[in-house]
Order: C-alpha cells, then structure tokens, then sequence
C-alpha cells in the first residue's frame, strides 16, 4: 500500500517490486572541471522523451575545492533552477538530492515547494538531508555540529505549516500563532529522507516517505534496505516506502564490457548494465537516477543509447 496513490509523479517513479531510471542534473561529463550547463533543457526534454521518470537537482552553495567532491552542484540555486526545468518540460518529475534543510528556513522552504507544487502539480519528489559540506555551513553561520538537531527541528516544523491549517508553532527557529501558509501544496508531496540526516534509521523509517541512500555494491546496499523495509513494516505495517539511489555512470562503447568500479558507480557496457540494474531490482532498489558528470562520451549520446537500449527494460510505471 502507498500514501500517494493519487500523486501522477510518484506513481510514475515507484512500485514495489519495479525499478525506474532518473537522471542527474547536470546532464554533461564534466569529470573534475565545471560544469559548463550548456544544452540542459533539450537534454532534459529528450529524457522525458524517452520516459525517464525523474530529473534530480543538488543543493550546493560554495565551490569548496578542499571538500574532496569536485561537484559543485548545478551551479544555479535548486529550487530555482528546478523551477525553470519544469517549465521546459511536461510529465518528468523533478527531484531534490537534496534539500539542506539545516541551511534553509523551513518556512522560506515551505512557501517554495508550495509554490513549485501549485505551479506544477504532482511532479515535485522532495528529499532533504541534515547537510555535510562545511563550507556551506561556515558562510550561513550555521553551527554544522548541530545540524542533527536542527534537521530534526527544521523537518517538525516544515510538516506543520504545510500541513495544517493555522499551526500553532514555538520554537528557536521562530513563532507562527494565527497565521496561516499559502499557498499549500494540492497534496502531500513525497518526502524521501536522504542519507542518515544524522539520524537513526528507526527514525526516517517512521518519519519519511522513503529512503535515499548513497551507492554502494549490491551486497551492502541489499543488507541495508532489508534493515530499513524491517523498521518501516514495525512503524507502518503494510505501507510501501521506496528506496532510492543515485549511480556514477561511465557507458562503454563496447555494449559487452563487463562493470569496473569507479567513484560513486561503475563503468560499463548497455548489456552488462542491464543485467546490474536488475540486481539492484533484485535486492529492492525502486529508482536509480544516472550521474554522467565521470564519463567519457557525450551526455547527450549516453542518454541516447540509454532511452533506446536501457530503458525499455525499466520503463516508467504505468498509470492505473
């Protein structure tokens, strides 16, 4: 049983037992340099040609060379430039990898997606996670050993205002008494817990919609989501939560190269990827969008070969 039956993107994106594939913005190979953000809504719209079934966005600030990950996010703010990519398209989800909501005031994050939902309804999956970059922390002034906490404070407080009507709120992050949010949101939108959020995994068992968790080989990431779908089966019998992961993808030219690890994913060939995709489908795994930033060959002929190739083994989900 889902919570979101009557959600078009969701639904779209998520069943028990399925896999679907999404992708990760920047759709380009920009390996360690910077991202150039060249073609992405023709890319994003050949994508949705195909069926992929989500677009996933980061919420980076600071370029911070010494953070040991090159990426440097979209370059564009988040939201916004989330904002302007469902404009340019028409059915594609569009999903945050994902909102740090310690360096973001849950009101200010609350009246966005709200917007964002009533502009365009039921594409919006929305993950948010406690924050690691320092840098980013450092600039905002925000104490980054406390982000478990303030996760915590900022996640209550998120769900209240846009959830209830007139909330009654007090707390260190400010006081809301006899007001009210607008807009809200059509319907709940999906709220997938990414990483730990300093947190245990008892608590977004209970508290999230789903699971985002970073990639790993099949055996570990199997033994984590057994864990995880044991916890969400304690807290909501019967409620199915999806697990989510992203890949670093580096597409051979040879269709048959067998996967070689690399960082954050793997590269190899359309066949044997098939075959590795269904091992993931395997050990529960419901989405995984492709990162392209390490690879070799151009985004554009990657996400050809795999729209023609790839995805009709994981096609989006049916509507009922």
């Amino acid at each position: 049983m889902s919570v979101f039956s009557n959600h078009h993107g969701y639904n779209r994106m998520y069943k028990e037992g399925e896999l679907t594939l999404g992708l990760h913005i920047p759709l380009e190979n920009y390996q360690f340099g910077t991202p150039t953000m060249e073609k992405q809504v023709e890319l994003s719209q050949l994508a949705e040609h195909y069926g992929f079934t989500g677009l996933w966005l980061r919420d980076v600030i600071l370029e911070d060379p010494s953070f040991g990950d090159p990426a440097v996010g979209q370059i564009y703010d988040m939201l916004i430039y989330l904002t302007y990519l469902a404009s340019q398209t028409k059915e594609i989800a569009l999903g945050t990898s994902a909102i740090v909501l310690t360096l973001r005031h849950p009101l200010r994050v609350a009246k966005e997606i709200a917007t964002i939902d009533r502009l365009f309804p039921e594409r919006l999956i929305m993950g948010v996670s406690s924050g690691d970059r320092r840098a980013d922390f450092h600039g905002l002034n925000v104490n980054h050993d406390d982000r478990g906490d303030r996760f915590i404070e900022s996640f209550h407080y998120l769900n209240q205002v846009l959830y209830k009507e007139y909330p009654s709120i007090r707390s260190s992050l400010g006081v809301i008494q006899g007001s009210n949010l607008v807009p809200k949101p059509t319907k709940r939108i999906p709220t997938i817990i990414t990483g730990y959020a300093q947190q245990s995994m008892e608590w977004f068992a209970e508290n999230g919609d789903g699971w985002m968790y970073y990639p790993r080989s099949p055996q570990f990431q199997a033994e984590a989501i057994r864990q995880w779908r044991e916890l969400v089966e304690q807290y909501h019998p019967g409620v199915f939560k999806p697990f989510t992961q992203p890949m670093h993808l580096d597409l051979s030219e040879d269709p048959n190269e067998m996967p070689t690890p690399i960082r954050l994913g793997f590269r190899v060939g359309r066949n044997r990827l098939v075959e590795l995709l269904n091992i993931y489908k395997e050990i529960g795994v419901n989405h995984l969008f492709f990162a392209l930033f390490d690879g070799k060959r151009p985004a554009e002929e990657v996400i050809h070969e795999l729209g023609e190739d790839v995805l009709p083994h994981f096609p989006a989900i049916k509507q009922q």
